[in-house]
């Protein structure tokens, strides 16, 4: 099959590599038909992780499923399917809390697993033509008729969404509040768009790129561009005085100074800086990291 596959900072390549299969009963395998390239295989791509030459990249995957495990109960081939990132078991102790992202079966030694991405065990990506999918009844989110019409939005529940709505889950956003998102990429769309769904009064988008400002605007939230005043004082005036109640961060520690320079190289930024934070915290308690490691 063919496939995207990491060879070296800035160096990635459609190659032909060994067809993905069945491996274990549990498994599930699917012809990807539609995949997103993420923010985090910049993370990679540009030489930030110790990710291993040879890893098939890809982690936000729709496709179709052409076999299944003799294990395998609930999904049938012929099903339509969204893969989220993280790869869990849904039987281990922090599955069973809801931690899926911290689960202690899939990546041995670790706590957590994902399609083709540094540090997250041994599994290839779905940007290519076959996907091995384990745990199949768990990880496989089986879309509605309407699939193959809507994939190019339902593809968005493998990572983007979700993660932007988690931002608003971090924040605290209720019905009713004023929220300000700080970044109109992708994740602050959905991040915004999120917070309006669960209820916001008011969204306001701080961002200085003008096109990202008028996509925030088209879905309805109101733009904030610091190249027309302090966002500080925009946000205070559109609030009344009061400011916002709640504010998601995401921008991501490459967040520019203003005239646009890059801060100056940390240690922090080597290859094998970027470890998810289940190096710290197998058991996965009440962690929530902040600073360059924090969530997106």
């Amino acid at each position: 099959m063919k496939a995207v596959v990491y060879r070296g900072s800035k160096d990635v390549r459609v190659e032909d590599v060994p067809d993905a299969r069945i491996e274990r009963p549990t498994d599930v395998l699917v012809r990807v038909t539609t995949t997103n390239i993420c923010g985090s295989d910049l993370h990679m791509y540009e030489g930030r992780t110790d990710v291993e030459e040879g890893k098939v990249l890809g982690h936000e995957n729709l496709g179709e499923v052409i076999e299944v495990g003799p294990a395998v109960d609930r999904v049938k081939v012929g099903d339509r399917v969204c893969l989220p990132f993280n790869i869990a078991c849904g039987f281990c102790k922090n599955c069973e809390r809801g931690f899926t992202a911290f689960c202690l079966s899939v990546n041995p030694g670790f706590a957590g697993g994902a399609y083709g991405y540094a540090d997250m065990g041994p599994y290839s990506g779905g940007q290519a033509e076959l996907l091995r999918v384990p745990y199949g009844d768990f990880n496989c989110l089986r879309l509605p008729p309407d699939a193959e019409e809507k994939e190019n939005d339902y593809v968005m529940l493998a990572d983007i969404w979700p993660t932007g709505h988690h931002a608003t889950q971090l924040a605290g956003v209720a019905p009713g509040d004023s929220v300000v998102v700080y970044g109109a990429g992708p994740v602050g769309l959905m991040a915004a768009y999120s917070a309006q769904l669960i209820g916001a009064s008011k969204v306001m988008v701080v961002d200085h790129q003008s096109d990202r400002l008028a996509l925030a605007e088209k879905i309805g939230a109101i733009p904030v561009d610091p190249r027309k005043g302090s966002p500080v004082e925009q946000v205070m005036e559109l609030t009344g005085g009061e400011g916002a109640d709640k504010g998601c961060e995401c921008v991501g520690w490459q967040g520019a100074r203003p005239a646009g320079r890059r801060a100056p190289r940390a240690d922090h930024e080597r290859p094998r800086r970027l470890r998810p934070c289940h190096r710290r915290d197998r058991r996965r308690r009440g962690l929530r990291p902040g600073g360059p490691e924090g969530p997106r």
